[in-house]
């Protein structure tokens, strides 16, 4: 199999290939860790002031069913600057089942934030726990 020349794309042949291995290495020497929180630590930590609840979920699943205390940014469009100061407050990620709040907390850490907590389960494992959710956004 032949690959194009260099002076069909304007790119050296494997340049891309080695740009990629590259960021992997540098994103491999970052060592992100995203601490998992059970619901109820979750619960307790917002009524003690000490979390800032962020759900990355999409608009239609808030709709559905959101979280009492929960800031909304969704991952889709996920911008870090439509995260409100938390104000001393740590910043828990949320969604539905605990996976995109994972690549949000790791998004975050990337850009130099330390919001380094999610919901472990997200919101399924909140209702399993017995706690309270409202109907809308």
């Amino acid at each position: 199999m032949r690959g194009r020349r260099s002076g069909d794309t304007g790119i050296a042949p494997g340049a891309s290939v080695r740009r990629q291995k590259r960021e992997e290495v540098t994103l491999a020497n970052l060592n992100f860790v995203v601490h998992d929180l059970t619901p109820e630590d979750v619960s307790k930590g917002i009524t003690d002031g000490r979390y800032l609840l962020v759900d990355v979920r999409e608009p239609n699943e808030i709709a559905a069913e959101a979280f009492p205390d929960a800031v909304v940014v969704a991952l889709s469009t996920f911008d870090l600057s439509a995260i409100p100061d938390p104000q001393g407050k740590q910043v828990v990620f949320a969604c539905r089942s605990g996976k995109r709040s994972v690549s949000a907390s790791l998004a975050a850490q990337a850009a130099g934030l330390p919001y380094d907590k999610h919901l472990d389960g997200g919101i399924l494992g909140w209702k399993a726990a017995g706690l309270p959710t409202r109907s809308g956004g």
